[in-house]
């Protein structure tokens, strides 16, 4: 573990303390406790039966494929499976809460305690722990902008299956923070039991800040809520640490409340006075009976499980030879690593590793799209890279014949074969053109003598002479024998 970043207040030195509540919303076709369809971009009331509804009478069903979710999530964080849970009412008003309380966990959730270990920038490591990670049904949601006097409600969200994973206070600052944030994401879309996509609304984070002088006891902390994206769970952090700071460098105190994020002036606001639990007023749902699990079931699904993002990176490092940077960049998305491990067969790994994170993550991202959608496979790629090794075309010109291949969605051979690019490895052809080039410059051939780098304005006239296509280890070598000779 790294140690703790400090800040520099007027005062001194002040220690940032961060824990995070994620909702990460349960990849199942129905909700929590009804039939009803999942899918986003709906239009709105479309997907809400009459147990979304709270219609009188209607009663809650549990979605075993949505237990399956959070116990498999619950094996991957490495946390202990409570074989015995209950469900409870969190009790509370809002306008897209039909029945006035939420089905939640409190007291017996799902999962117990876990941890993520997080990679560091600068190359450490700090553990983080899991307190718990609870089921609940997620609520609707509240409409302000579809008309000027009036609040609309769309209820499609309600009762939607979440998982709520708590971490313990172990970060200490906005790098930590969104590295978390990543970390976990890598982990549920690895494990297939949520998608991430936090622009959909698909995961969420609430971030509970305090700050304190160093070794000191914690200070009042505040929960900045649902901040969909990375960039602003790590600028919330910030904000919100710094303004803790000032508030107690000026001689006042840290109010415990709610607050929300602006986005545009990258500032908190309050929102409303923070709850307690027992404003909640939770009790067991009387309509559920505490869920009971077979342990022999949870054991089917932990060998189920895939190979999880840091085995992998340990395996890519040690099988493959990639340093710890490019095999955590690979193994962060588990579409990535598969499309690693595809290209690397039978070929040179580190060289597989370079072409997938420089040109075709640089070329996905310019696109504004994901591996998913890349026209180049892994196969196809394959292809290029053979050709390069087998001496066909130099590696400057696979980088045109790369771009041209995402553009079009061609093959190598196709588009070298189109446009002549197969490189100049002929000796003789390569010995004429240096021995043209050397008679029109006598003095750069007899410098050489004394000064042997002139070799390379010798290999960039081949290189010119040829448009790039006369093989550079050929031509080094004709040179050198030329020019010593």
């Amino acid at each position: 573990m790294t140690d703790a970043p400090l800040i520099q207040g007027r005062t001194g030195e002040w220690e940032v303390v961060i824990g995070l509540e994620v909702h990460a919303q349960v990849i199942a076709r129905a909700k929590l406790f009804s039939g009803a369809s999942t899918a986003f971009g709906a239009p709105p009331n479309s997907q809400v039966s009459l147990v979304d509804a709270a219609m009188p009478g209607m009663l809650p069903v549990i979605n075993e494929a949505c237990v399956e979710q959070a116990v498999r999530t619950g094996l991957a964080l490495g946390a202990e499976i409570n074989l015995t849970s209950v469900f409870d009412r969190k009790n509370y008003f809002y306008p897209d809460l039909p029945a006035g309380y939420q089905i939640s966990q409190y007291g017996q959730p799902i999962v117990g305690k876990g941890e993520i270990v997080l990679d560091l920038a600068d190359g450490g490591a700090r553990t983080v722990g899991i307190t718990r990670l609870h089921l609940e049904q997620d609520a609707g949601k509240s409409l302000h902008d579809r008309g000027p006097n009036a609040t609309h409600v769309d209820l499609n969200r309600s009762g939607i299956a979440l998982m709520e994973i708590v971490s313990e206070p172990d970060m200490r600052s906005a790098e930590e923070a969104g590295a978390y944030v990543r970390k976990l994401r890598s982990i549920l879309r690895t494990i297939g039991t949520c998608d991430g996509n936090m622009d959909e609304g698909s995961m969420r984070c609430d971030v509970n800040v305090s700050v304190r002088r160093p070794g000191a006891a914690l200070g009042t902390r505040t929960e900045t809520k649902n901040l969909n994206s990375i960039r602003f769970v790590m600028r919330a952090v910030e904000y919100e640490a710094r303004r803790q700071i000032e508030v107690l460098e000026d001689g006042g105190a840290v109010a415990q409340e709610t607050r929300l994020f602006d986005p545009d002036r990258g500032e908190t606001r309050p929102m409303r006075t923070k709850e307690e639990a027992h404003d909640y007023r939770y009790f067991p749902d009387p309509d559920l009976l505490p869920l009971t699990l077979d342990a022999e079931w949870v054991a089917k699904i932990k060998a189920s499980l895939p190979e999880l993002p840091d085995a992998r990176k340990a395996r890519f490092m040690a099988e493959y030879g990639l340093i710890a940077d490019d095999a955590g960049v690979l193994v962060a998305e588990r579409e990535s690593a598969d499309y690693f491990e595809a290209l690397a067969e039978g070929r040179d790994a580190k060289t597989a590793a370079n072409w997938v994170i420089h040109d075709l993550f640089g070329q996905l991202n310019r696109a504004g799209g994901e591996i998913a959608d890349s026209p180049v496979s892994a196969a196809a790629l394959g292809g290029l890279l053979d050709l390069i090794a087998g001496g066909a075309i130099s590696g400057r010109i696979a980088k045109d014949v790369f771009a041209e291949m995402f553009a079009s969605g061609r093959e190598a051979s196709a588009i070298v074969e189109e446009k002549g690019l197969r490189q100049v490895s002929d000796e003789g052809a390569i010995a004429a053109i240096v021995d043209q080039i050397i008679a029109d410059n006598p003095g750069q051939a007899a410098a050489y003598a004394t000064n042997p780098k002139v070799i390379g304005w010798f290999v960039g006239q081949v290189m010119k002479a040829t448009q790039g296509q006369a093989n550079p280890a050929v031509v080094n070598a004709v040179l050198r024998k030329k020019l010593e000779g």
